[in-house]
């Protein structure tokens, strides 16, 4: 029996109530299957402030680097908007992403065909889509030295090195390959020199990857492009601050950021965790969608476990479902109709179940 150490981090907000959505389906997965995951939870973000005065503690942190894979709810909420910047609850996550040097961040956008009428663009722009963007997610303005601000002005370093931009090339290049084999890379060279220098490095990369069609694209051209031909997209690789407008961008054209999952990855240790916010808002309410939660677990059971039939189980479980009808209010126009988070988990781990044994 295959066993792994998984270290759950719920965090703030909704993320307590959808981490319990992924415990469950791996519960699932472990029941049905020759798998077993030692589950650890810990605290971090405004939580971990209000009990240690700090958003993740060396100890967590130790756990998380000591495991097999980390699943993050969501951190974060306005009860925490005057805390320090330094100990921000979002601190955190640049925290952890540094020390488990999670360069990578993988971004799926797949449109359901049960909620292809969920987005607000047109049915016949959107159906097909499936995009993978690929940000890079240890450099760049948000790591960059200097940065600081006075009275007067503020200021923030961006900057890349050569292997930083080759190794996130290569995960992108090796994606394609096992996709349609088509990359884009999103940058800024005609304005900025540290975009001149990612272009020429990617294209570099290109000649170990003859069998990728690669192109070039301004940042700002492509965010209209996902907008107005998503299609034409297949594997996007960008710098971190591109990276993360684009993929939020991605994530709403399918119709709610509830849906969507993300992988962070290094050359050591993994993190998964759903691209929505902690939304505040609906915290403690069981209304949060679950789908961006259960669909982290699937990546990280084909990603990093290696258990790709799983992996795809859950997805056709997912799609399944929703091809039933059912599904949390943000996706579901009829309230009444609308399922709790807790019900419609079990719904879609009744439906995985259904998939395992027949």
């Amino acid at each position: 029996m295959k066993k792994f150490k998984i270290i759950t981090l719920p965090g703030d907000g909704i993320g307590p109530e959808i981490t319990s959505s992924a415990v469950k389906i791996l519960n699932a997965i472990s029941d049905l299957n020759d798998l077993e995951f030692e589950i650890i939870e810990k605290y971090v973000g405004g939580i971990s402030i209000d009990k240690y005065g700090i958003p993740l503690t060396e100890e967590t942190l130790s756990e998380c680097l000591d495991a097999d894979s980390v699943f993050l709810g969501a951190v974060g909420g306005p009860k925490w908007d005057n805390v320090e910047h330094s100990k921000k609850p979002e601190q955190a996550l640049l925290k952890l992403r540094k020390s488990l040097n999670l360069f990578s961040n993988l971004r799926p956008a797949t449109i359901f065909k049960p909620l292809i009428d969920s987005s607000s663009l047109k049915s016949n722009i959107i159906e097909n889509t499936d995009i993978m963007i690929v940000r890079e997610l240890t450099g760049g303005i948000y790591f960059g030295e200097p940065r600081g601000f006075d009275k007067d002005r503020a200021w923030n370093t961006l900057v890349y090195n050569r292997s930083e931009v080759e190794r996130i090339a290569r995960v992108s290049f090796e994606l394609a390959q096992n996709r349609t084999g088509r990359l884009v890379s999103v940058h800024k060279s005609n304005v900025l020199e540290s975009s001149q220098f990612w272009q020429d490095i990617v294209h570099g990369v290109h000649k170990d990857y003859k069998d990728v069609e690669l192109s070039d694209m301004y940042v700002d051209n492509a965010a209209m492009q996902i907008i107005q031909n998503p299609k034409q997209f297949d594997v996007i690789v960008t710098q971190n601050l591109f990276g993360d407008i684009l993929s939020d961008i991605s994530a709403m054209i399918t119709g709610s950021l509830g849906m969507l999952p993300s992988a962070s990855i290094g050359e050591k240790h993994s993190l998964y965790e759903p691209v929505h916010g902690s939304a505040p808002d609906l915290a403690g309410r069981n209304l949060a969608n679950p789908i961006a939660a259960i669909l982290s677990i699937a990546m990280m059971l084909g990603i990093t476990f290696k258990e790709q039939k799983i992996s795809s189980d859950i997805y056709k479980a997912v799609n399944d479902t929703l091809e039933e009808g059912m599904g949390t209010v943000d996706i579901i126009e009829d309230d009444k109709r609308a399922l709790s988070t807790i019900d419609f988990t079990d719904k879609i781990i009744n439906k995985y179940r259904s998939i395992v044994e027949n």
